[in-house]
């Protein structure tokens, strides 16, 4: 019986062609928008919480927070769709673009990151019908490639097993795109929110729905990343972080999202979200170091980007960071504001 082909596998006599290039500009992309998010990670540390005790003494300075948090989530849906656009890229390079289809992504990925990237340097909510737009197209192609990808697996023999999910399309990777989208939306609803008033989404406080969202999002990413370090046998201990550090950051965020205020743990909170999003740039050396232990190291690039270890995939850990720390300012932000109303 003929052993398996590894998913991320290419032989060094077959190399794929294309421009090496567009590979390194690809990489330097990532890096660029992993140093875009480590100084909003910085930022969203450093920013001091209303105190949870006591209404807040004026009721129109609360749209400072959540503007600030809305540019928070424009920047967290820029930074994980630039993750979806350099991992699809590299992988439907490496696919030869079979199905013309697999251009959808990058296309959407991209959009989303323009208007991720804009909508978190601007001051206005100018533009919105087309943000809103984009942003709802990225949730679709997103949902479109999980289905696909999800055939992709079925349809091998043996189905849904260990062996398919191993080497074949990832499953989970077109939910990010989709995650991006809908954390791009909630940004809008909250930049939107008018003066003195507190951000909802579907009648839920932002703060609330975002905090939800953002901890099933670093379980789902958590699941896809353990899933692949666990076909790699953990062979380096530093692998293990991905799947004890983020899942732990997805529980407190779960349960401070019904948790009453006398009894979250905010400070706890907050903290794992910033190992969280460090994991995440640093996930990015680890993976480099990986590509460079490939034959040839960084000197055959455009080999050892499609056979190494993604580069593009721990940045999503920094981005989902971001979006649980504005989560967590429109929760402050919402206690604030009812006790100002009453």
């Amino acid at each position: 019986m003929t052993a398996p082909v590894p998913w991320r596998t290419a032989s060094l006599d077959h190399r794929p062609s294309g421009p090496t290039v567009a590979t390194s500009l690809g990489v330097a992309t990532l890096g660029l928008a992993a140093v875009a998010g480590l100084i909003q990670l910085k930022r969203a540390i450093q920013a001091k919480p209303s105190p949870h005790a006591g209404p807040h003494p004026d009721a129109v300075a609360l749209v400072e927070p959540a503007s600030f948090a809305a540019r928070e989530l424009h920047g967290s849906a820029a930074l994980l769709a630039t993750s979806v656009l350099t991992d699809s890229a590299l992988e439907h390079y490496r696919g030869d673009f079979e199905n013309p289809g697999m251009i959808t992504p990058l296309l959407a990925s991209l959009m989303t990151v323009i208007a991720g990237a804009s909508s978190a340097a601007s001051t206005t909510g100018r533009s919105r019908m087309t943000r809103d737009g984009i942003y709802a197209t990225a949730v679709a192609v997103g949902a479109a490639g999980f289905a696909f990808h999800l055939y992709n697996v079925l349809r091998r023999p043996g189905g849904l097993g260990w062996l398919n999910l191993f080497y074949s399309a990832p499953i989970g990777a077109p939910a990010a795109l989709s995650l991006a989208g809908l954390i791009g939306l909630a940004a809008q609803r909250v930049r939107d929110t008018p003066a003195g008033s507190s951000p909802s989404l579907l009648g839920v406080p932002a703060g609330q729905i975002l905090s939800a969202l953002t901890g099933i999002g670093l379980a789902g990413t958590s699941s896809e990343v353990g899933l692949l370090h666990f076909r790699g046998a953990f062979h380096n201990p530093f692998m293990w972080l991905p799947v004890t550090v983020p899942p732990i950051a997805s529980v407190l965020m779960i349960a401070d999202t019904v948790a009453p205020a006398r009894v979250r743990h905010g400070w706890l909170t907050r903290a794992w979200l910033a190992l969280t999003g460090m994991l995440g740039i640093a996930g990015i050396a680890f993976h480099a170091y990986g590509v460079a232990r490939q034959m040839g190291g960084w000197r055959n690039i455009r080999q050892n980007v499609l056979s190494g270890p993604p580069l593009s995939a721990p940045p999503s850990f920094t981005a989902l960071a971001l979006a649980g720390f504005a989560a967590l300012s429109l929760r402050t932000r919402h206690e604030n504001w009812k006790g100002t109303d009453s």
